[in-house]
């Protein structure tokens, strides 16, 4: 099992979601991913990211300013 960082600081929609989608390939199952982004959709796009795809948030954080960090199963 690893762990990972993805920042996504910086970035709108549709970004972070297509950067989490690049690093879930290279993800094997029980890895762990923490990605941070400061995108206002990020939070509804990564909950329906992870619905459709069957992965697991393990929490989100409101971390101010606008930034989120959210961990992520694989």
């Amino acid at each position: 099992m690893s762990s990972q960082t993805l920042d996504c600081l910086g970035l709108k929609c549709p970004q972070p979601t297509l950067k989490l989608t690049v690093m879930a390939t290279k993800m094997q199952p029980g890895d762990l991913l923490e990605v941070i982004a400061d995108c206002h959709t990020f939070e509804k796009d990564l909950r329906d990211w992870c619905a459709r795809s069957r992965k697991t948030i393990l929490w989100i954080r409101d971390e101010g300013d606008g930034k989120k960090r959210a961990q992520i199963k694989f």
